[in-house]
């Protein structure tokens, strides 16, 4: 099938002929969807705290973390392009019709971006975007009286502007204080200072595309003495991209390979969940994931590190209690009333589903199938109420096997033609904010290799192009998705403030992105 070009160029990606076949028969063979059982509700799957309880359970995290690494993981890879469409679109409109009028615009679904061209000076990024028009000898106020719209969405934009087009998420300025502004990642660091409040080093770890590492560490470098001034802290910030060996081949319709026009292998980034192997490196104890853009001003920023507290809390709670029982388990001499006891422990406290025949099953049998059913990594992960925000949430999923588990499940998992399925899907009471704390290692303090615990058959494939032409791409098992499947996984409702993602320019004008 491949030339000795193509295999060079597969080497080259860290693959070997094997894996880029399995992937082509993947493409051919499709994938099934998820088979819901039903939503993880309060007392069905997703535990709901009191106030004292996350008051309780942080405190119990800040004395339990004592002599645990603990890092925060923060995806943050790729350009924000998809966080200006408004502004695209209203470009494209003005370019097709010159002489429309701002109540046209309105009518033509553009009124959001028209807001956000006259709310600028509210936000962060005004101050230096008007410091450019300035330099071209052009004023914000004078292009807005004239309605050069076009105007300032290129000073926005481009590369004689604030270049926000090719900049990560990351590195845009999200909010403006007294002594400066603040970009995401830098809010990113503040929070942690905060939750890993009172340890002497806050460890950080971002994930990005490799033509952003530098202007990352080159911002990390100028902005981090302030802050480790401020919170008596030092930061080991550390860095990785996602690797090679992670991409997909892509196919065109037919599922045959895909070539460039110098007749080279296609292959693109398999998505987040290719990001486990860059998890799986981490050395920690206690992970806290949470996406780049998902921060708040400062005077909000209350819940969210109480929260995350006490999902830490709970994390480090009930790991101590699984890793008794596994050294009861290794030791291998129980009674039957201790084995109904870790049973218990696993139904009620940690929603795993036993199987019905677990009671038939020798006492040995009995210690073999408990000690594999809490040998995982474990995640404890905040829910939100869902308030139509999209995206996947907590459900019961049948397997193959009959038995059941609490996953995060994309909409894109589900069968829609199913119409039971997809009333199942529609029913679910929470969204999944990608809020997780993880615990990677096993009770010897040996971490567990994480790609052993991905459900390779929770890929998907969609639809893209190549130069006009449409190909197919496949993604892997979601990072908080099938990358975790086989993860002892625990749900958490969460509050709403503590769920405040940027996923529009228009969105840093809400009152959460607004120093008070």
């Amino acid at each position: 099938m491949f030339t000795d070009k193509d295999k060079t160029q597969i080497v080259g990606h860290e693959l070997t002929e094997e894996q880029v076949i399995a992937q082509i028969n993947s493409f051919k063979r499709g994938f099934d969807s998820v088979i819901l059982d039903r939503p993880a509700t309060i007392k069905d799957g997703i535990i709901r705290l009191s106030e004292s309880e996350v008051e309780s359970l942080g405190a119990i995290f800040d004395k339990i973390k004592v002599g645990k690494k603990l890092v925060k993981f923060v995806p943050a890879s790729g350009a924000a392009t998809r966080m200006f469409k408004l502004l695209f679109e209203l470009v494209s409109e003005l370019e097709n019709s010159p002489e429309i009028s701002d109540e046209e615009l309105i009518a033509k679904n553009h009124k959001e971006a028209l807001s956000l061209l006259y709310k600028l000076p509210e936000m962060a990024c005004f101050q230096n975007l008007e410091s450019k028009l300035n330099n071209d000898n052009l004023e914000y106020s004078t292009l807005i009286a004239n309605r050069d719209y076009s105007k300032i969405i290129t000073y926005i934009l481009e590369e004689k502007g604030l270049a926000y087009k090719h900049k990560p998420k990351g590195l845009i300025e999200f909010h403006s204080y007294s002594e400066g502004n603040r970009k995401a990642f830098e809010e990113q660091l503040v929070e942690a200072s905060m939750l890993f409040s009172g340890d002497k080093s806050s460890a950080i770890h971002f994930t990005v595309s490799p033509e952003h590492l530098d202007e990352f560490e080159s911002c990390v470098d100028k902005s981090k003495a302030k802050y480790e001034e401020r919170f008596q802290q030092t930061y080991d910030i550390s860095f990785s991209c996602q690797k090679p060996s992670t991409d997909t081949i892509a196919v065109d319709m037919s599922n045959n390979p895909l070539r460039d026009q110098e007749g080279n292998l296609i292959f693109r980034p398999a998505g987040h969940g290719a990001l486990i192997s860059n998890l799986g490196d981490i050395d920690a104890d206690v992970v806290f994931i949470k996406n780049i853009d998902n921060v708040v001003a400062e005077s909000y920023i209350g819940n969210t590190i109480s929260y995350k507290k006490a999902l830490g809390g709970i994390l480090l709670t009930l790991q101590a209690r699984v890793f008794d029982y596994m050294e009861d388990l290794e030791d291998g001499n129980l009674s039957d009333d201790q084995l109904d006891e870790i049973k218990r422990f696993c139904e009620e406290e940690l929603s795993i589903y036993i199987t019905p025949g677990f009671e038939a099953f020798e006492t040995m049998e009995k210690i073999d199938y408990l000690y594999t059913t809490l040998d995982c990594p474990i995640r404890v992960c905040g829910m939100v109420k869902n308030e139509g925000e999209p995206g996947g949430g907590p459900f019961w999923v049948e397997h193959n096997d009959g038995n059941l588990s609490l996953q995060v499940v994309e909409q894109s998992q589900v069968d829609k033609n199913d119409q039971e399925q997809k009333e199942i899907a529609e029913s679910a009471t929470h969204f999944n904010p990608v809020d997780l704390v993880c615990g990677l290692n096993d009770f010897a303090g040996e971490a567990y290799d994480l790609l052993d615990f991905v459900d390779e058959d929770t890929a998907f494939i969609s639809e893209k192009s190549y130069e006009g032409a449409k190909l197919k791409a496949m993604e892997r098992p979601g990072l908080w998705n099938g990358a975790m499947a086989n993860w002892i996984t625990l749900f958490v409702e969460v509050p709403s403030t503590t769920f405040n993602p940027v996923k529009t320019f228009y969105d840093l004008l809400r009152d959460s992105h607004k120093s008070k």
